[in-house]
């Protein structure tokens, strides 16, 4: 492994301070401020309309962009992941510092006077005017005189993006509300974003109330003292709440822990209602009738209609299967109820679902998923996903050893390059097949601690792109995730849902890996919100499929893959209860929508929002909540635990479905038959990859399919007439 020891490019440094990392963020943003006052006093368009070029004006701007990046997003990282609260504090305020800059930017009407006569010169406007649903590709960039497809569709964002931040506004009080507006926006998502990450909640339950909840969680559990003694300490984490829910006999103590996780963070009930009213109110200023028309138009999908339209038609579907999966599980409580003698009302309940659907799973496939988490220990578990990835894209990942970061931290000390001791590093090269190049760094951090973001992620640490002299910036990429920690006992251990999880959130971060882009802003996942997913989703069926789960699995104890005829009936619970699971995200896509698509401004003023969000979902899941025994159906706040919609995908939720049906067409199309097949593996890393966000998503999925999207697969897949 000589050849891949000495990376070209060293890692990037984690040692900021609480006053480097608010000072590197002011610096930052004065550095691109002189940029600009610089073009605005140099470029001067009356007498010289020729002066405005993409080379004097773009060109310079993404360069500064595409630096800035190298450290701009590592900045905002810390919040997410440090062990140290002044850090992430401090993170925080450079993430508000640099989004308030980023505001004053995108309405600077001196800069957006070049950028635009740099539009109008190019011939783009002409070319888009003659045909308007003509996508950019490479031979139209030539026609409008622009070096490629991603020159021209940069050109043609950045001035878009300067319309939509109020600069189509006439100066005076709307242009100056509308500002407000989008500065008050954002520190309403830090803030947001800051208590979910903070959230320290807990329950004290006594042993007897946890029956029936494994033991390595128990042994994981802190132990109450004072008027606590004698309980242990439940929060609110995943690893924690998720087998709770899934085993706790006790209904009590789930429906506690149900309704306790949906208002573990009521402080940001009244920010998402101010977000989404400020949302509306600055749609409505630029002239759309709602927010969600404002985000979705530079989408995929165009319109909202669209998008309830595919939700909608989805939702009719499944409907009846929904309906038949809950008449199922309700006779499994009964019996359930029966044979332990406890009385039954007859409803099945939201902290009923995990509980059945786990146990309908064990008894009708005799599947025990603890049983099988033995056979996926994290560490073998992440190295067979590794070894998947190398065989189907032409990749080659190197753990660093303490040593190996030592000698390429490029401050010469291992601890630089890492944000906390249990980070796991690797450099990725390209294997033989694809030129043994370096493609850039991948950090694993997996398990939960006190502070860290709390779900499971792929964060951008540095992305590619290329340097004006033709040279490539490497990308850095890291996996946040939130499994169980090794104990005394026994290694971490994942459960199924987990391995597709892990799989999913590595998709992710092979994506950014792969990305060629010439700029930063279009490197790897920076697609479109309706597109981002499905590279991630197609991966995930290589978790059910037989191959390649044996390959991964590798029992903790005796060093065994998973045996065959547990494989079979894995596999055959793939779609159970998929109706209930699909209605689940139908709900979230459903709700998002509702909030960004009020009729009136005055309408989304009165709305209830938690409300709507509990009203929904038991229309739409037919699940019961504390509204079945007489509560109001304001019992809990969902949506103020929701990071998705203040996090970037409002008016966007719909795309986990709608990214479902692109991912099972390519899977279908390129992949069912033969899942490692290399050759396909890497004209997809080539092909769609690669590509990130540099050309419209849509051309990327006719390219790679030989056709345009079809939704017939994901209907087949869910066992649906399309």
């Amino acid at each position: 492994m000589a050849k891949y020891a000495n990376p070209p490019q060293a890692p990037p440094l984690f040692v900021g301070t609480k006053e480097s990392i608010v000072a590197d963020a002011i610096a930052l943003c004065d550095r691109t401020r002189s940029l600009l006052d610089k073009q605005v006093a140099e470029i001067k368009l009356a007498g010289n309309p020729d002066a405005a070029s993409f080379d004097t004006v773009i060109r310079p701007q993404t360069e500064d962009e595409n630096l800035g990046s190298l450290s701009s997003r590592i900045l905002g990282f810390y919040q997410y992941v440090s062990a140290d609260s002044e850090l992430r504090d401090a993170s925080t305020e450079a993430e508000k510092i640099m989004d308030e800059f980023g505001i004053e930017c995108s309405m600077r009407e001196d800069v957006f006077r070049l950028v635009d006569r740099v539009y109008e010169q190019s011939g783009l406007a002409k070319s888009k005017e003659q045909d308007k649903d003509r996508l950019i590709d490479d031979a139209l960039a030539k026609t409008a005189g622009l070096e490629n497809a991603e020159s021209a569709r940069l050109l043609e964002r950045e001035r878009k993006n300067y319309i939509k931040n109020g600069l189509g506004l006439p100066e005076g009080p709307q242009r100056d509300r509308f500002k407000e507006i989008k500065k008050r926006l954002s520190q309403v998502q830090i803030a947001f974003q800051k208590n979910l990450n903070e959230e320290d909640g807990a329950i004290f339950f006594t042993p007897e109330q946890l029956d029936g909840v494994p033991q390595d969680v128990l042994d994981g559990l802190e132990k109450g003292t004072g008027e606590n003694e004698g309980k242990l300490r439940l929060s609110f984490k995943y690893p924690d709440l998720l087998p709770t829910l899934k085993f706790a006999k006790n209904p009590e103590t789930r429906k506690k822990l149900f309704i306790e996780n949906e208002n573990k963070c009521n402080q940001n009930v009244p920010l998402f209602k101010e977000a989404i009213l400020l949302r509306d109110e600055g749609a409505r200023l630029l002239g759309y009738p709602d927010h969600a028309s404002f985000r979705i138009e530079d989408k995929m999908a165009k319109t909202p209609k669209t998008v309830l339209d595919f939700l909608g038609g989805l939702k009719s579907r499944l409907a009846a299967g929904g309906v038949k999966e809950i008449g199922h599980l309700l006779k499994l409580k009964k019996d359930d109820y029966e044979s332990r003698n406890v009385p039954f009302d007859g409803n099945y309940y939201l902290w009923d679902h995990r509980f059945y659907d786990r146990l309908m799973v064990e008894q009708e496939y005799s599947i025990d998923e603890n049983a099988i988490a033995e056979y996926f220990p994290l560490k073998s578990t992440v190295a067979g996903m590794l070894r998947i990835f190398e065989e189907l894209f032409g990749l080659v990942f190197v753990e660093l050893t303490a040593e190996d970061r030592q000698r390429i931290s490029s401050t010469g000390k291992g601890e630089d390059i890492a944000w906390h001791e249990d980070v796991i590093i690797f450099s990725v090269w390209n294997d033989a097949s694809e030129g043994e190049s370096f493609v850039g760094y991948l950090y694993l951090d997996l398990h939960p601690r006190q502070g860290k973001y709390g779900h499971a992620a792929n964060f951008s640490l540095q992305p590619g792109f290329q340097h004006a002299n033709g040279t490539r910036r490497y990308p850095a990429t890291a996996l946040v995730c939130n499994f169980s920690k090794p104990t005394e006992k026994k290694p971490s251990l994942l459960k199924h849902d987990e391995v597709v999880t892990l799989f999913h959130e590595l998709g992710h971060g092979i994506h950014d890996l792969a990305g060629r882009t010439q700029y930063a802003r279009f490197h790897g996942t920076a697609t479109v919100r309706d597109f981002v997913e499905a590279p991630s989703q197609m991966l995930e069926n290589w978790c059910w499929t037989p191959n390649q789960l044996r390959s991964l699995s590798n029992h903790y104890e005796t060093g065994k893959q998973i045996p065959d005829d547990l494989i079979t009936k894995l596999v055959a619970t793939k779609h159970v209860n998929a109706a209930l699971f699909n209605l689940r995200q139908l709900h979230f896509g459903l709700f998002d929508m509702t909030v960004h698509t009020p009729k009136s401004h005055a309408e989304l003023e009165e709305m209830d929002v938690s409300k709507v969000y509990n009203d929904l979902r038991a229309e739409i899941a037919g699940l019961k909540g504390p509204e079945a025994e007489a509560k109001p159906s304001t019992w809990g706040n969902g949506q103020a635990t929701f990071g998705h919609l203040i996090g970037g995908y409002d008016a966007g939720y719909y795309g986990y479905l709608s990214s479902q049906v692109y991912s099972t067409d390519m899977f279908y199309s390129v992949f069912k038959s033969n899942p490692m097949d290399g050759k396909e593996g890497r004209r997809y890393r080539h092909t769609v990859l690669e590509k990130g966000g540099s050309q419209d998503e849509m051309l990327t999925l006719e390219q790679f399919l030989g056709r345009k999207p079809s939704s017939d697969a994901f209907y087949k897949e869910l066992g649906i007439d399309a």
